[in-house]
């Protein structure tokens, strides 16, 4: 098992009770002595970013829930390290920068905003929680990348990794969410 270091995929146990983190895969984007910072990537929300802004866009792009904390606030996953102020989380993927020059080189069609991933909140752990979860078996700690990050799906994705890891995994992806309904 790994553990938990900027880059890496946090995969939901199969028995994760927390409905805030049920068959989740996380891109832990941060995490320090202070805590711990995280996006989901397997929840979209059904809404675009204009739907949710306030404000009109010069492009529009699906939204995904980050995670349950400060749900007012956007963040986003991109693969272009020359954006202003975004910080390096994998090869080829950054986390924010200045969403005013995003939005600008977008507009001037000098980006593509197919190629980022926007979230609404984030998963947040306070200092050596999320250690203390990964030690008890909340979660499987496995290595992230790009393709990774930027896939399609939701609840597949979840499964699709449990899959690919075999053994009793692989047996558990195909549980309903909710076996008392089968």
């Amino acid at each position: 098992m790994s553990s938990p270091v900027p880059g890496v995929v946090l995969v939901a146990e199969p028995p994760m009770a927390d409905p805030n983190f049920r068959r989740t895969v996380v891109l832990l984007c941060e995490h320090t002595t202070e805590g711990s910072f995280g996006l989901v990537l397997n929840r979209p929300t059904g809404l675009t970013l204009g739907q949710a802004a306030d404000e009109a866009l010069p492009f529009d792009a699906e939204l995904w829930m980050g995670g349950p904390v400060q749900p007012e606030t956007l963040h986003y996953l991109h693969p272009f390290g020359d954006l202003d102020g975004s910080l390096p989380v994998l090869e080829d993927v950054f986390f924010g920068g200045d969403f005013e020059t995003l939005r600008a080189a977008i507009a001037a069609g000098d980006l593509d905003p197919d190629r980022a991933r926007f979230f609404v909140g984030y998963s947040g752990w306070g200092a050596g929680q999320l250690d203390a979860e990964v030690d008890e078996g909340a979660w499987i700690v496995l290595p992230g990348n790009r393709d990774l990050v930027f896939a399609d799906g939701d609840d597949a994705l979840w499964r699709q990794i449990l899959r690919q890891l075999g053994g009793e995994y692989a047996l558990l992806s195909t549980f309903p969410d909710d076996p008392r309904l089968n």
